[in-house]
This record gives C-alpha cells, structure tokens and sequence, in this order.
C-alpha cells in the first residue's frame, strides 16, 4: 500500500504546477492526427519543464505540460504513449520537445548550419522530416505521416 501511495504522489507531482521562468507568445500551426491549429500560442520554459498553451478567439483551446510526462487537459501520458496517439510512434521521445525549443531533433542527424539557423532532413521506411530553425521561425513537416508545426515570432 505504501508503494501505492508512493507512486501516485510522483506521478501526479509529474503534471503539477510549475514556474516558468520565460515566456514567449508565438504564432503556431499544428497539424497532426488529432490537433489541427492555427494561431497564437505561449511557450512557456523553465529549463526542466516546458508548456505549450495554445488559445483561439483568446481563449484557452489546448494546454500540454511536457517534464518527465507530457501532460494535456485529459490527463498525463509517457512521451512514446503520446508521440503514438498524437504524432507518430517512429519518433524520438524528445521530439515534440525540442521542436518547441527550436532544437536540433534525431540527436542532430544530418544538421547543417545555415547564416540564420540550421536544417535537417530526415528519411526512412517511417518518416520523410525537413526540419527548418531560423532565428524567426521553426518549421517541422514530416511528408509521409502529414504531420506539420510552424512556429513563428511575433514581431
């Protein structure tokens, strides 16, 4: 019973509260199996956990919590349980991660440096990914499972 107890106190301080210590307001399309967006959106950072908050006609429409767990409205899953429903299960659990951090996603996989950013391509019998990080903009289209983000500055 006290391991139980022990368990459930870990896993729900997993989708507890946090104190993001940046915040950024950005324009974020999203296309995937179950989300379809377009509009603005905060990323918000704390170095250890991160959320994404998108709104419609100023208000809320989806919020997911990502730390050990990416966490939505309907509850908290391991990151390969949600790249599977939401995304694809091919992906790296840190993808969705570090697509909002506009980091280097695949461990860096054919990066190349580019004057204002960098770009990867990635293709294999599960996913055909260009991938595009400029100082205005992050843009993922993965072509075989019709999976899109754009992530754009708001000037």
């Amino acid at each position: 019973m006290k391991y139980i107890l022990i368990l459930c106190v870990l896993f729900l301080s997993a989708c507890s509260i946090k104190n993001y210590e940046q915040t950024q307001a950005k324009l974020i399309t999203m296309k995937t199996k179950l989300i379809k967006f377009s509009d603005l959106g905060y990323i918000r950072n704390s170095g250890e956990a991160l959320e994404l908050e998108l709104f419609t006609v100023g208000k809320s429409f989806f919020k997911l919590s990502i730390d050990s767990f990416i966490c939505t409205d309907k509850g908290c899953t391991s990151k390969s349980v949600f790249n599977d429903k939401y995304l694809n299960a091919s992906y790296p659990e840190t993808l969705l991660q570090n697509i909002l951090l506009s980091s280097p996603i695949y461990e860096g996989k054919n990066r190349v440096q580019t004057q204002s950013g960098f770009e990867q391509e990635i293709s294999d019998e599960n996913v055909e990914i260009i991938y595009k990080v400029s100082q205005t903009q992050t843009y993922f289209k993965d072509k075989k499972n019709n999976i899109l983000f754009k992530i754009k500055e708001i000037r």
